[in-house]
């Protein structure tokens, strides 16, 4: 009775071959996690001591949700296998146009597309590994070239994909579109004429090397640290904390000061001291601000402070120097610093600031 039963036929199908494939849907759910976990510590003990430096939860966290997705997929289709369209649907070959067609080359289409999800997050995580290295070398070359590695590994394997589902899941001649792309290749390259002068553009900055990752630069109205170099623009993080995406083209053709090059960074300001300043207090009050100048940890020896010119308002003081660290903190630092200092060496000698003002004299 029970085996009757089993091979009713439903629509073309014995509930026996409904049941595998149910069965084996329900399996795969239920031991998708932990085969897919087995696969990832399998795979990262194919890549050897090279991913320690991340650790292999970094390394499941990235592979177990592709892994699983492809386990999935190829239980639907070993599930299904069993399974027939009704002949009474009286359906086209799958060779033909029809739902056949559909079906088997969407499968295909997501299956390819599993597989090189796996490829992409293990280029991630070859990624993380060498990013990791590079963080314990000083030379910031390989903090701007990896990301770009990584990228053309990325892009690398998009044309791979697209080339194996355009040729075995669409039956797509490549020869003849390799050479179909060959002839209209001129204007391919008009048409992506700005593409490709930022891609030139990232070339010339890997080579040329005018920054790398880190540096704090200056490209027209955008001043900031350069967070990363990509194919077609350059990332640049601003004081303000935002992202600013500047196109290569613009880097290289663009006048660039690159702040991070110099040996020191140049203050330079006035001070203004009410008219009321006597001649030996603006001399006295000089000399005590070159002198605290010179004798300041963090800044050389070449400052500058003169009493410049006579002000609409008040006597103005030049006070120039450097300080010795091209970073944008130990800059503001000394600046406060030397700025504290100017207010007692004024206070001290009895002067005080000026500030615009007018004076009106009413005569009878």
């Amino acid at each position: 009775m029970d085996t009757q039963f089993l091979m009713t036929e439903i629509l073309g199908n014995t509930i026996q071959d409904y049941t595998w494939f149910i069965g084996a849907v329900f399996l795969g759910f239920i031991f998708k996690k932990l085969i897919s976990k087995y696969l990832s510590h399998l795979l990262f003990r194919i890549l050897g001591n090279k991913g320690m430096e991340v650790g292999i939860d970094k390394f499941d966290s990235l592979l177990t949700k592709p892994i699983g997705f492809c386990i999935m997929l190829s239980v639907i289709y070993l599930g299904s296998s069993h399974i027939e369209y009704p002949s009474a649907w009286n359906l086209a070959p799958e060779n033909e146009m029809g739902l056949r067609m559909f079906i088997n080359k969407g499968f295909s289409l997501v299956y390819v597309y599993s597989i090189f999800w796996i490829f992409l997050k293990v280029i991630d995580f070859i990624g993380l590994i060498l990013n990791k290295r590079a963080e314990a070398t000083e030379n910031k070359m390989d903090d701007q070239l990896i990301p770009f590695i990584i990228e053309i590994a990325k892009i690398i394997t998009y044309i791979f994909a697209l080339v194996i589902v355009m040729g075995n899941v669409f039956d797509v001649d490549i020869t003849a579109l390799a050479t179909g792309l060959g002839i209209g290749g001129i204007a391919l390259a008009m048409a992506s004429k700005e593409s490709l002068e930022n891609l030139l553009g990232s070339f010339t900055i890997f080579f040329d090397q005018p920054f790398t990752v880190g540096d704090t630069v200056t490209v027209g109205a955008v001043t900031g640290t350069v967070e990363k170099v990509g194919f077609r623009s350059t990332r640049i993080r601003t004081f303000d904390k935002s992202l600013v995406t500047v196109p290569n083209k613009k880097m290289i053709d663009a006048e660039l000061d690159n702040l991070g090059m110099r040996p020191v960074r140049r203050v330079k300001f006035n001070i203004g001291l009410t008219y009321e300043t006597a001649p030996e207090q603006i001399k006295a009050i000089v000399a005590d601000i070159q002198d605290m100048i010179n004798q300041h940890p963090k800044t050389n020896q070449e400052g500058k402070v003169r009493f410049q010119e006579f002000g609409s308002s008040s006597l103005d003081i030049l006070v120039m120097y450097f300080v010795d660290s091209p970073k944008w903190n130990d800059l503001i630092d000394v600046k406060e610093d030397v700025n504290y200092k100017i207010m007692e060496i004024v206070k001290k000698h009895n002067s005080d600031f000026a500030f615009p003002s007018t004076t009106v004299y009413l005569q009878k």
